[in-house]
Formats: structure tokens, sequence, C-alpha cells
């Protein structure tokens, strides 16, 4: 007659089963709250790079001056970013530039320069414009810009304007809320999204 088989190795199994489970259950967390961070962050770049475009194709199109039409410009675009919170997190940059023939030959110039005033006030978050940065502000808009021989020149589509032809660049930043940061294991990090991201088009 055959002797039963004892159960403690199959109880054995089962408790070795849990323990693996439960180490790994936190890592599996980790991944799908890292996951979910990251489709946060792909979907606040895409509305950026949205905004950006519709900004520049209304300033490109505006019919006033944009020393007048600006700050409507940008108010209409953060209004359209939910579920952003550009009042709290963003900024929106308008940078009018023309091609110029100066005595040194063609260059492009900074003719007008705007930010978002009611997001500066709000917020006051100010990330700095990667087109050209202003030194003095008013309302949203940058003073003092010198003109002609004198203007600041721009890197932007070097050598691709004619004299006279306009362009508008249109930046926006916004500072992502992230769940998570870097993460150590060991001397070793993980990658970690730019807090900062950014969009610019131009038209």
């Amino acid at each position: 007659m055959r002797a039963p088989t004892p159960r403690f190795p199959r109880r054995a199994a089962r408790g070795i089963a849990a323990i693996e489970f439960a180490i790994v259950l936190p890592l599996l967390a980790l991944l799908l709250f890292m996951l979910v961070d990251l489709s946060r962050a792909i979907q606040a770049k895409t509305i950026l790079l949205n905004i950006s475009r519709e900004g520049a194709n209304l300033s490109a199109r505006a019919t006033s001056d944009l020393s007048g039409s600006s700050q409507g410009i940008m108010n209409a675009l953060a209004a359209s970013t939910p579920p952003l919170d550009m009042h709290g997190r963003g900024m929106i940059y308008i940078t009018k530039i023309m091609g110029y023939t100066a005595q040194s030959g063609l260059r492009n110039i900074v003719l007008e320069q705007y930010r978002w005033d009611a997001g500066a006030k709000a917020s006051g978050y100010l990330p700095a414009s990667q087109v050209w940065q202003c030194g003095s502000w008013s309302n949203g808009t940058c003073t003092g810009i010198a003109k002609d021989e004198y203007a600041p020149a721009v890197s932007l589509m070097q050598s691709q304007l004619a004299d006279g032809e306009l362009i508008y660049a249109v930046e926006t930043f916004y500072n992502f809320d992230m769940l998570f940061g870097t993460l150590k294991f060991g001397n070793s990090t993980t990658p970690v999204l730019a807090p900062n991201l950014t969009s610019m088009t131009v038209f």
C-alpha cells in the first residue's frame, strides 16, 4: 500500500509564490505610475505644440497691430489647454522677426516681443525665451527694442528671410508637475522627464 504524499511541499511552494508576488507588486505599481507620468507628459507636450501652431497662425493673420492683439491671442490660447493649468504653470511668448539688409549684410532682427501677462502675474513662472531674451517688460510688452541697424539680431531662420519678410515665432512653456523624478539604484539613476516642457512654431 502506497503511503500518502505529505502536503508540505505544495504549501511551501504557495508560500514562496506569495512572497515573490509581495516583492514584485510594488515594482509593478511603480512602473504603472511611471507610465501614467509619461502619458501625462506626452499629452502636455502635444497640447503645447498645438497651441504654438495656432498662436503662430493667429499672429500672422492678425489684422491689427500685435501690440493690441497679442494678449488677446495668448489668453485665447491658454483657455484652450485643459487639463493643463496654464495660469499656474504656463507661459507664452510671441516674437515678431523681420529680414533686414544692414550695412553688414542681411540679418534677422527682432521687431517686437510679447509675453503672456496674465500668466506672468498669476504664477510668476517666467522661463527665458529661446528666440531672444528681452531686458525690460511693461504689461507683457518688451520695451526699448532698438531699431534698424541697432536692432537685436537672432539666429532663427538665419539667411532664409528676404529683406522686409516677416515671421512670427510663438513659444509655449509648461512647468510639468511630475509624479516621479529620478530614481536611484545604487550608483545608477533613471532618466527624468524635463519639468520645463516647451514647443515653438514659426509662421
